[in-house]
């Protein structure tokens, strides 16, 4: 078998798979002008292989120049013309890049072609008819194939600087080795045409070139199509990294935009605690000034009419002491309410005794055996800080009151070089998390609170619970957390 078979099959072989992925990935790219010219370049490969893979099969069929049938050579010929100018259409689209010149770009493969049909019908009239295939082979690469893979390198040139400003310099280094093979594809590879009267073919041409090198320019040519479709292949991983940083940035913008929302959230719950800290104190403030003087006034009055009656009027001084006795239980619960929404000894005493005296007071209301352990000497909190630990706490035991039926209850108070940690643990009934959240959708108010409380401060709230073993809630707060409004 001639070499030229294994040549032919390789040359087409390399310009196929360039052509294929070409048509497979050239509509990835996010550069319309890339992506337009790319269709004629993928063009260019498919015909170019079919082409040279008729070359191969006239060799292996055994035709030669007065054997060939006259159709086959007219397809042969119109194949690589069409293919050339598929490749001057890929060269005008890189090289006039604007939306502007896009048109424009067309004139060029119909100038070239206006040129090639010009002297095809210049030809007829001077050259003998056998000899007029050969010549408009010849002239089909002198016309356009040189031009046409002239302009296949200067455009992918031009996609080199626009790789490289893309910062994509790897690709434009592999654009820029394209534009090589392309070069000498085209000035080197298609200056040695077949034997033939039209000059310079009738002294620079293939048997020149094998005379010269030792080697068909066939080979010449086959190489530079290799060298020039791995190229094209490898700078088409561009359109992948152009994806995966699309990606990227969709992901960061849609990080970004829950991370705002986030922060929206945030602020909005911060104003919400705040609002409710000041409607708290604003409601205590009212209810001790008001209501509590009122209540106070009341009882006062009580006792003075019950020591204006006289010791016989046993049943009206019965009723003035019934009277005082629900006047000071009213006043007694009012206060609870007040310590409750704001309890003064937490300005007054600090969070450690607040607590102590908090707990106490649970205590001798219901049934609850409540000890307190603090570790540690009490930091200078910030108020934010310091009102966040003792709602945390309060939460907690209002959780255990309404719902665990516990015993007992310990609250560990640590106060560490850097946060204050918390643990309240019960020896209640226990509740299956699991089963909560997927009741109600979320976890409820209550424990959300506690965790949301902890977030705006940076630290963290964990609860640990099972039926019959009790319920534990560890929570984390720093004390270097940015200053808030609570």
């Amino acid at each position: 078998m001639s070499p030229l078979v294994a040549i032919y099959f390789f040359y087409g072989l390399a310009f196929f798979s360039m052509g294929l992925l070409v048509a497979m990935e050239g509509g990835r790219s996010t550069d319309a002008r890339l992506r337009m010219a790319l269709r004629p370049l993928a063009g260019f490969g498919l015909v170019h292989a079919a082409h040279e893979w008729l070359e191969m099969f006239e060799i292996v069929a055994g035709f030669n120049g007065s054997t060939e049938p006259a159709w086959l050579s007219v397809i042969e010929f119109s194949i690589l013309a069409f293919s050339f100018l598929s490749l001057a259409a890929f060269g005008s689209y890189l090289v006039l890049g604007s939306e502007s010149t896009w048109r424009v770009s067309l004139i060029i493969p119909l100038v070239l072609e206006a040129v090639w049909v010009f002297g095809l019908v210049a030809f007829k009239g001077r050259y003998l008819q056998e000899d007029l295939l050969v010549i408009s082979d010849v002239w089909t690469r002198y016309a356009l194939a040189i031009p046409a893979g002239l302009l296949a390198a200067a455009g992918l040139i031009v996609q080199q600087r626009a790789f490289r400003h893309a910062g994509l310099v790897s690709f434009g280094r592999d654009s820029l080795w394209a534009s090589v093979s392309f070069g000498w594809y085209s000035l080197v590879g298609q200056i040695f045409t077949t034997p033939s009267l039209l000059p310079p073919s009738n002294f620079l041409n293939s048997e020149f070139f094998l005379s010269t090198f030792g080697f068909p320019v066939q080979l010449l040519r086959a190489i530079t199509a290799i060298f020039a479709s791995v190229f094209v292949i490898r700078f088409l991983r561009a359109f992948q990294v152009e994806s995966d940083h699309k990606i990227a940035e969709l992901q960061e913008a849609r990080l970004h935009e829950s991370r705002q929302r986030e922060e929206l959230r945030g602020e909005l719950f911060r104003r919400i605690v705040a609002a409710q800290e000041s409607e708290r104190q604003r409601i205590a403030r009212d209810l001790h000034d008001e209501t509590g003087q009122s209540l106070t006034a009341i009882g006062m009055g009580l006792r003075g009419l019950a020591d204006e009656i006289s010791p016989r009027n046993k049943t009206q001084r019965d009723t003035l002491g019934q009277l005082q006795s629900l006047t000071s239980d009213s006043l007694g619960e009012l206060q609870r309410i007040i310590s409750d929404l704001r309890p003064a000894h937490l300005d007054d005493l600090g969070l450690s005794a607040t607590l102590r005296w908090y707990t106490n007071r649970l205590q001798e209301m219901t049934r609850l055996s409540i000890k307190v352990d603090i570790f540690g000497e009490e930091h200078k909190l910030d108020e934010a800080v310091k009102i966040a630990i003792f709602r945390i706490i309060q939460e907690a035991l209002n959780n255990i009151i309404k719902h665990s039926r516990a015993s007992v209850v310990t609250i560990k108070l640590d106060y560490t070089e850097k946060s204050a940690k918390i643990l309240v643990r019960d020896n209640g009934v226990g509740f299956d998390m699991d089963a909560v959240q997927n009741r109600v959708g979320r976890i409820s108010l209550g424990l959300s609170g506690m965790a949301e409380r902890a977030a705006l401060l940076g630290g963290t709230v964990e609860f640990h619970s099972r039926p019959n073993y009790g319920t534990e809630v560890e929570a984390v707060i720093p004390y270097d957390a940015v200053e808030k409004e609570v």
